[in-house]
C-alpha cells in the first residue's frame, strides 16, 4: 500500500464550532489556516487516495456515495465548501474527514448500516466537520506554515487516532507529535457533532432516529468483546449519556416526515456483499437470505445474486436472475448496466455495441455504462467512436480522470505523440499528480506530429500547470 497507510485506520470526528462561546463558521480569528491552505492540504491527501490500492474504484459505488455525500452538503451551513467523497476497501466500521472537504468511508461501514439514514448520520456529521474546520484549526495551532507539513501532521494524526503505537515514528517525524495531547479535547466535543449531524440529515430528509439506533446497534454488537471493538467506537466512544443526548433530541422534534432514501443503497450493499469471499459463498448467501426473506429488498438480493454469479461466469443463472429483475423490480440504472453486462457477455462487437447504444439511451449519464461502452469501443479498436463518446460526456465529467486516460490510450493506439502525452497530461493534473502532468505535457509540447493550433494548447496548459507546481512548492 502506498502514502495513504495513515488514512486508512482511522475516522475523525473533529469537533463542530457552532454555539456555545465556539467559534462562528468562517472565522478565521483563531487560525492562521486560510480556506487557500485547507484545499492545498486536500490537495495532498487526494493525491494519496487515487495513488493507494485500498480505494474503490467502482464508479457506481463512487458515485452514489459522492451523491449521497453532496446531497448533505447542500443542506449543511457552508454552500461554497468543496468535498471529496470516496470509499475505502476495509472492513472496519469506519468514516473519516480532513481539511478541505475530504470525507472517506469504509465498506465495512456501508455493510453494517441497514439503511442509507445511518449512513446519512455519520456523514453529515463529518460534513459539520468539515466546514466548521476543527482540525484545520488543530493543525493551524502548531505554527507551521508549511501546507505540505500541515499535511502529513493531518495524516500522522488520524493514524494516531486509531493505533498511537503504530504511528508514533510518523507523530516525530512529521513534528506532529504534540497533535496527539489534543485527541482528548476532541472527543469532549463529540455531543455537539451529534447535534450538528442531526440538523444537517432533518435539513437533508432523512430520518434523524437512525443515529441514534445506529451508535446502539454498535455498542450492543460489541458488549461482550470489548477488545474488539469497531473502530468508530474506539475513536468515537459512546456513552450511555450520549445516546440518550441523541435519542432525547430526535424525539423533541415535532414530527417524523417521511425519510427520501435512495432504493440504491441496497443495491449498493448488495454489490459490496457480492465480492466479499468466493463467488460460491456469496451465493449462497443470497440465496439463503432470499429463501429465509431475511433482506430489507428483494430487488438487491437478486441484484446480488446475478452479480456474483457473473462473477463465477454462470451466464445461465444471472440471466434468469436479470430475467426476475426485469419482471419484478422497479427499473434503475444499477440494473440496466449489470443486464447489459450479462446480454453482451459472448455477443459480436456489433451487437454488444448496440446493447450498450440502448443502454446508454436510457441512462446517457450513468457512468458504469459509459465505461463498459468505452472499454468495449477501445477493445473493438473503434478508436473514433471512443473518442467522440469521451468528447461528448467531458461536457458532464471534466473532471474524471478515466476519461482522460482512455483517450490516452486511443491516441497511443492511432500513434498520435502529442495527444497522447497531453490527455495523460490531464489525467494525472486530475490525480492531483502536478508532477506527472508538467512531465506528460512537457512530453506534448516536445513532440513533433501536432500541428501550430494544437501545440499551442500544450504550451498554454504546460505554462499553467509549471505555475501550479511552483506555487505548491513555495508554500
Amino acid at each position: 500500500m502506498k502514502a495513504l497507510y495513515p488514512i486508512i485506520f482511522l475516522a475523525v470526528f473533529a469537533p463542530i464550532a457552532l454555539a456555545d462561546g465556539l467559534p462562528e463558521l468562517g472565522d478565521y480569528s483563531a487560525t492562521v489556516m486560510s480556506a487557500l491552505d485547507e484545499q492545498r492540504i486536500a490537495d495532498e491527501i487526494m493525491k494519496d487516495v487515487y495513488a493507494s490500492s485500498q480505494v474503490v474504484e467502482d464508479p457506481e459505488i463512487n458515485d452514489y456515495i459522492d451523491d449521497l455525500g453532496h446531497r448533505l452538503a447542500v443542506a449543511g451551513p457552508d454552500k461554497y465548501q468543496r468535498f471529496n467523497f470516496f470509499v475505502v476497501k476495509d472492513n472496519s466500521i469506519n468514516a473519516f474527514a480532513m481539511p478541505g472537504g475530504v470525507i472517506g468511508v469504509h465498506t465495512g461501514l456501508l455493510l453494517a448500516a441497514k439503511n442509507e439514514s445511518e449512513v446519512a448520520g455519520v456523514l453529515g456529521h463529518e460534513i459539520g466537520h468539515v466546514v466548521q474546520r476543527h482540525l484545520a484549526r488543530m493543525l493551524a495551532k502548531q505554527k507551521n506554515d508549511s501546507v505540505i507539513s500541515m499535511a502529513t501532521m493531518a495524516l500522522a494524526l488520524l493514524a494516531a487516532r486509531s493505533n498511537p503505537q503504530l504511528t508514533s515514528g510518523a507523530l516525530v517525524a512529521s513534528g506532529a507529535s504534540a497533535i496527539q495531547k489534543q485527541i482528548d479535547y476532541t472527543r469532549e466535543h463529540e455531543r455537539e457533532a451529534d447535534r450538528v449531524g442531526l440538523q444537517i440529515m432533518t435539513d437533508a430528509g432523512f430520518d434523524t432516529r437512525a443515529m441514534p439506533a445506529f451508535f446502539e446497534t454498535l455498542q450492543k454488537g460489541t458488549r461482550f468483546s470489548e477488545g474488539s471493538a469497531p473502530a468508530f467506537l474506539r475513536t468515537h466512544p459512546l456513552t450511555v449519556e450520549r445516546i440518550a443526548d441523541v435519542r432525547n433530541r430526535v424525539e423533541q422534534q415535532a414530527s417524523f416526515r417521511a425519510a427520501q432514501e435512495s432504493p440504491d443503497f441496497y443495491f449498493i450493499k448488495a454489490k459490496l456483499l457480492a465480492d466479499i469471499g468466493t463467488a460460491d459463498s456469496a451465493i449462497n448467501t443470497f440465496r439463503i437470505n432470499l429463501q429465509e426473506k431475511r433482506y430489507a429488498s428483494e430487488s438487491a438480493e437478486h441484484y446480488g445474486m446475478a452479480l456474483a454469479m457473473l462473477r463465477k461466469n454462470d451466464l445461465a443463472g444471472a440471466r434468469e436472475e436479470v430475467a426476475w429483475l426485469r419482471k419484478n423490480a422497479i427499473a434503475n440504472a444499477l440494473i440496466e448496466t449489470l443486464a447489459t453486462r450479462v446480454a453482451v457477455a459472448g455477443q459480436p462487437f456489433e451487437a454488444a455495441g448496440q446493447l450498450y447504444l440502448q443502454a446508454l439511451g436510457e441512462y446517457p449519464e450513468h457512468r458504469a455504462l459509459i465505461y463498459d461502452y468505452a472499454n468495449h469501443l477501445l477493445g473493438s479498436r473503434q478508436l473514433d467512436k471512443l473518442l467522440q463518446l469521451i468528447a461528448d460526456k467531458l461536457d458532464r465529467f471534466p473532471d474524471d480522470p478515466y476519461f482522460y486516460e482512455l483517450r490516452a490510450r486511443a491516441y497511443s493506439m492511432q500513434g498520435k505523440s502529442l495527444l497522447m502525452h497531453q490527455a495523460q497530461g490531464e489525467a494525472y493534473a486530475r490525480r492531483y499528480n502536478l508532477r506527472g502532468a508538467v512531465e506528460q505535457m512537457d512530453l506534448a509540447a516536445r513532440a513533433t506530429d501536432g500541428d501550430f493550433y494544437e501545440k499551442s494548447i500544450v504550451e498554454a496548459r504546460l505554462s499553467q500547470l509549471r505555475q501550479r507546481l511552483d506555487d505548491k512548492r513555495t508554500r
